[in-house]
């Protein structure tokens, strides 16, 4: 398994997840689409942009001179990635309580509850099958 990669600040993951969702991007793209409208200066994504690389969240190629940076995983793998540190670091890795959270929370729309009701029947599935219990 890959080392774990650095924590994300919220501004980070906010601009990661765009930069995943519509990159490659320059940091004049980025700052126009996404900073502009967050109120954030040029000089401000580019900081962020800077530090989400050297993090290894971001990647860059020199495309005619300009650089464009994306994301180094898919959105839905960089918001399993942003999950797992969120347990580990501020659940010390144990998912109850975040399991409890879902179970108690009313903002959950149908298609979230059937998305974890499936998820409960695959890990059971692979709980059996794996001949444990």
């Amino acid at each position: 398994m890959p080392p774990r990669k650095p924590p994300l600040g919220d501004q980070e993951l906010a601009l990661l997840r765009f930069v995943a969702e519509h990159g490659p991007l320059s940091v004049g793209e980025a700052a126009e689409r996404y900073g502009a409208p967050q109120g954030l200066a040029r000089s401000t994504v580019l900081t962020v942009m800077e530090r989400l690389r050297k993090k290894r969240y971001l990647r860059r190629k020199s495309r005619m001179g300009v650089f464009r940076y994306e994301s180094v995983s898919a959105p839905d793998e960089l918001l399993r990635g942003v999950v797992g540190s969120f347990v580990d670091n501020a659940l010390a890795g144990a998912v109850s309580p975040f399991v409890a959270y879902l179970a108690q929370t009313e903002d959950l729309t149908e298609a979230e509850q059937a998305q974890l009701q499936a998820l409960a029947t695959r890990l059971d599935a692979k709980r059996k099958g794996s001949g444990h219990g």
